[in-house]
């Protein structure tokens, strides 16, 4: 008889009622739940959950997935109620017979329990109907705990708040246990917000990968975690500190590589944590000069006398505390101190102003979705690229069953080029293989490969000048997305003369596409017509056609190719060792700016109308989430800057060596072909686009690209056809490579801008965003 209703009850589960797709999300959103939270609670893969909010294609969970999902969403419900509406709530979702179901495993009840003893932790914190405290039952033992208790139940219960699509995170308890003495769950004031990611799987730091170290008004000294941890910290001084959080305070992030190292913790300290530990809370305009404080700073003396040391660097926004790794042990901090400009406000927004708890969410989240910050965003997209190619791996057992350090196959290796075998096409002015250069001499097109970013404009027509809007698209991290996928060499070039093109051989190559003539070129597989004096050349950055022989990356010669002209080098230098080095690179910010992007609503499966909906203020809806994405993007950018980075200061003179030119890292022929294949991507968008639509671009700055049209939107131009664009062309979308509507100015705008800076060819594409223009561009 009990297997006759076991069978009963599982019957009815399987068609728990479920409330709207749009619903599901609303509620999800509301309480801070990521998507990847709800599906590892309910052990199904993060696509999954997602199909199920979808509002095109939704799909319905079904078995004891759907039973654990209807309890979750019942138990948000009663916490965040529908806001009250004119009409009738939707009726519930019936189980259907299709959908999504992941065969990885059953989930009980005991899942969604266990999730929500995590989100209410503490005992005595009134929770809505279906939530049992397991504390109701036993009697606390200590007056400390009762005390915590207390503190909790005033300062960390919150009113629900009806939100809509897209709500800005509240905080909410944390949802990892501490079981160490030296932690405590603090209330509302102190707990992270919603979306902080908390500790890492591996036992070794499952406090996660850093901590905001702060002083209360009382004198404690309290180090806040992702997730909502708050450490007590018992360190009296900076060598106590970094002991302590190697010894007891368990944070770092794993390793992202098989052979790769282990992330350090790192730790930020605070105005009150610098003056509680003798350090300046600002840098005077020396040490900001000079990146460092003083070398006889007491803090110093105490890290000499200590045994512990600093990078070359020295003790600055971004120092580093090691001691020699003692075999495969490393002792070493990150620190960074957001009041001596560690945390760039161009890059990470005002999150240096932000209290302890959401700076350690901020930090966190771009921590486990891109890696530890390493120093600025451009020294972290670096780190990045050898954290998932490491130059060295461990050898096979040799025949005394020892292992060794041999070279990572795919890695650009742990020496750095010879400055002197570099080609001197790919160098910058002053490098060391120019040296014997006259002092003045300026490198021309056909000496210095030149592979930079679109700035080009051009004035309007009559017939555009009777449109009344000019609207710029910008395309999703354009470089990123031309990262994906490019062949780049990774050792020395070898010199050749008069070689036969190879597109997939990376390199630098010096050949005449004077010839290219963009009134009649190949788009696909057919030539087209197109008037060219409306078109910028593909081959620079200012648009001009080229006039003889100059030297190109292999992207920019491969389109002169597409294009159906013939190609003949003069001579190159190509590198034969080459692999897609950049491509776990590019997946990895790739996935970190969706997932963030997501979180604030904006998903990459929308609908074009959707999209722009979506994406109009989305900042708002979590500003904390918004500086990640924005940390990301720079990420990206700054990192292909620091292949090619310049000397700065420190005594240089041209023709000597500086400190960048011995990292491995130091690439300026794969910051040129990145540069080039993504210069590249966008002018064979734009043919297509003119060829289809007979449509021009007005202005083109790096990744955004301005249209004169009679509407304010991207729509009103774009050709989209019962919703699908145009093949090859620009497409609405939040994926890298595709395009988001940038600024909307009128025409009359635009010339008169011009008119008043007697700048016929004022590149509007860079005032397109707010329309304001303060001085005449200079091209900078």
């Amino acid at each position: 008889m009990s297997e006759m209703f076991d069978a009963v009850d599982a019957l009815v589960a399987s068609r728990s009622p479920l409330p709207p797709a749009e619903e599901r999300k609303r509620l999800r959103t509301a309480h801070g739940l990521t998507l990847d939270e709800v599906a590892g609670a309910l052990k199904v893969r993060r696509a999954t959950v997602s199909a199920w909010e979808s509002t095109k294609k939704p799909t319905e969970p079904r078995g004891p997935e759907r039973e654990a999902y209807a309890r979750l969403l019942r138990q948000l419900a009663e916490l965040y109620p529908a806001p009250v509406t004119p009409t009738n709530p939707a009726a519930p979702v019936p189980a259907t017979d299709g959908g999504a179901v992941d065969p990885e495993g059953i989930v009980s009840a005991a899942v969604v329990d266990e999730l929500a003893a995590s989100l209410y932790p503490s005992p005595g914190v009134p929770r809505p109907a279906g939530f049992a405290d397991p504390a109701e039952a036993r009697t606390l033992s200590t007056g400390e705990a009762s005390e915590a208790a207390d503190m909790t139940e005033t300062e960390n219960t919150q009113t629900p708040v009806p939100v809509a699509a897209a709500p800005a995170a509240a905080p909410r308890p944390a949802r990892t246990t501490r079981t160490s003495s030296t932690s405590r769950r603090p209330g509302a004031k102190k707990a992270a917000p919603a979306g902080t990611p908390a500790g890492g799987a591996d036992p070794r730091f499952e406090n996660g990968p850093l901590a905001v170290v702060d002083v209360e008004d009382d004198g404690t000294v309290l180090a806040y975690c992702t997730g909502g941890l708050v450490l007590d910290v018992p360190a009296k001084s900076i060598p106590a500190l970094v002991d302590w959080t190697l010894r007891e305070a368990k944070l770092g992030q794993p390793k992202l590589a098989g052979p790769g190292k282990d992330a350090d913790p790192l730790i930020v300290l605070t105005k009150s944590a610098l003056e509680r530990y003798g350090l300046p809370v600002t840098l005077t305009e020396e040490e900001k000069h000079a990146g460092r404080i003083p070398e006889g700073h007491k803090v110093i003396k105490q890290l000499a006398r200590a045994e512990w040391k600093l990078t070359k660097r020295g003790f600055g926004p971004w120092a580093r505390i090691y001691r020699p790794a003692t075999g495969s042990e490393r002792a070493c901090v990150q620190l960074c101190i957001p009041s001596w400009n560690a945390l760039d406000t161009r890059h990470w927004g005002e999150a240096a102003q932000l209290p302890p708890a959401e700076l350690a969410r901020v930090l966190g989240v771009y921590a486990s979705r891109v890696m530890t910050p390493r120093g600025s965003t451009a020294v972290t997209g670096l780190e990045l690229m050898t954290a998932l190619h490491p130059p060295t791996r461990a050898s096979e057992p040799d025949a005394d069953g020892k292992r060794h350090s041999e070279h990572n196959p795919g890695s650009l290796g742990k020496d750095a080029i010879d400055p002197m075998n570099f080609p001197p096409c790919e160098v910058p002015d002053g490098h060391p293989v120019l040296k014997d250069l006259p002092r003045f001499h300026v490198r021309g097109p056909a000496e210095k490969l030149f592979e930079e970013a679109y700035d080009w404009a051009r004035p309007m027509t009559d017939a555009e000048c009777t449109l009344r809007h000019l609207v710029g698209i910008d395309v999703n991290m354009a470089f990123a997305a031309g990262a994906n996928g490019l062949n780049v060499g990774l050792g020395e070039a070898t010199h050749v003369k008069a070689p036969a093109f190879d597109p997939k051989l990376p390199g630098s190559w010096l050949v005449d596409l004077s010839h290219v003539d963009l009134s009649r070129v190949k788009v696909g597989k057919e030539w087209v017509e197109l008037d060219g004096s409306l078109l910028p050349s593909p081959f620079t950055p200012k648009g001009e056609r080229p006039t003889g022989p100059a030297w190109y990356a292999t992207p920019t010669v491969a389109y002169a190719a597409e294009l159906g002209y013939e190609v003949r080098p003069i001579e190159a230098w190509v590198r034969y060792e080459n692999g897609r080095y950049l491509d776990g690179w590019y997946n990895r910010l790739r996935d970190a700016y969706l997932a963030t992007m997501a979180d604030l609503g904006v998903d990459a499966d929308l609908a074009p109308a959707d999209f722009l909906a979506a994406m109009d203020g989305y900042k708002d809806r979590d500003p904390e989430l918004a500086i990640v994405t924005t940390a990301i993007k720079a990420t990206v950018k700054g990192s292909l800057g620091k292949l090619r980075e310049r000397p700065r200061g420190e005594g240089w003179k041209p023709g000597e060596p500086w400190r960048a030119l011995s990292r491995p890292t130091w690439r300026p022929d794969i910051r040129a072909a990145v540069i080039s294949r993504t210069r590249m991507n966008l002018h064979r968008k734009i043919l297509k686009h003119a060829a289809f639509t007979g449509q021009y671009p007005i202005a083109i700055l790096s990744d955004c690209v301005v249209y004169a049209a009679n509407g304010t939107s991207p729509l009103d131009f774009l050709p989209y056809r019962d919703g699908k664009p145009l093949p090859g062309g620009f497409k609405l979308g939040i994926n890298p490579g595709l395009v988001k509507h940038e600024g909307t100015q009128t025409v009359l705008w635009g010339e008169e801008v011009r008119e008043r800076f007697n700048a016929p060819e004022l590149n509007l594409a860079r005032y397109i965003k707010d329309g304001t223009v303060t001085d005449v561009d200079n091209g900078e």
